[in-house]
């Protein structure tokens, strides 16, 4: 009787082991996929207010479609966020976050129709959409910072670093817009709780110096040193604004980095 009890015991230890690892597991992949989603909400809605500050300049079509575009992707960001049944934050906290984006849509939606009838922007809406979007994405940092921390999530610093430089450009690069467009440039630069561009710009130095250092595979090399051109070609317009810069140039390679940043993630996470 003693033999059997001691062959269930070592049978069964091993199982409670591997359940209690594969629960882990899981918990792990439902982080990896929270930090992933909050991230791509950020960087979302960010280029859906830039693509807006150049739709209030010329009410283009093709602009209008990138807003579109960039609603579209932080929805999708936010419905996994709702749908996912991993636990990671309580369903309190992600219906604080889609309260304030449901907030920022409306806003959009409201600026949009007053370009389109009007042919200028209510700068009193834009001004409060970018405050909202401000206010919003802080709050979806927040909760990025209590889904690590609630499952002890650790992340490899680059990618860390990766997602941060993308949210710091894709917030600067709506900025920037603001100020390359005579229709609200006069009168609004942005959100009013938000650092000056220069300072921004620094603090992008250090994020991507974070992630340019260090060992990596060629390709992933390559991709960095595109990064890295790409920002110091557009580097002195950011830290010094000057009207006479090409706005669509800035645009065009700010985008580049993003996507350079994009695809230097899922280079790390797969080197992981």
């Amino acid at each position: 009787m003693k033999d059997t009890t001691l062959r269930l015991r070592s049978l069964v230890a091993p199982l409670i082991f591997l359940a209690m690892t594969s629960m882990a597991v899981r918990a792990q992949e439902g982080a990896n996929g929270f930090l992933a989603d909050l991230h791509d909400f950020r960087v979302s809605n960010y280029m859906a207010l830039d693509a807006f500050y150049r739709f209030s300049g010329t009410g283009n079509t093709e602009t209008l479609n990138e807003i579109v575009q960039g609603i579209n992707s932080a929805n999708d960001a936010m419905n996994s966020l709702a749908e996912s049944d991993s636990g990671v934050l309580s369903d309190e906290q992600l219906e604080a976050l889609n309260q304030e984006f449901d907030k920022f849509k409306n806003l959009m939606r409201d600026n949009i129709n007053d370009v389109r009838k009007r042919g200028y922007p209510d700068l009193r809406l834009v001004s409060d959409m970018a405050n909202q979007a401000f206010t919003m994405n802080e709050k979806a940092t927040e909760l990025y910072e209590v889904a690590q921390e609630s499952t002890h999530t650790a992340t490899d610093p680059r990618v860390e670093a990766a997602r941060s430089a993308a949210v710091k450009m894709a917030q600067m690069m709506a900025k920037y817009s603001v100020r390359s467009n005579s229709a609200v440039t006069q009168t609004f630069q942005g959100s009013s709780t938000e650092k000056p561009l220069d300072e921004q710009a620094r603090e992008l130095d250090a994020l991507l110096g974070s992630v340019i250092q260090g060992q990596g595979t060629p390709e992933l090399k390559v991709v960095l040193n595109d990064i890295s051109s790409k920002w110091q070609f557009i580097r002195g317009s950011y830290i010094n604004y000057n009207e006479r810069n090409v706005g669509f140039v800035i645009d065009r390679y700010s985008k580049g980095i993003l996507k350079g940043l994009a695809t230097t993630i899922e280079l790390l996470q797969g080197n992981a």
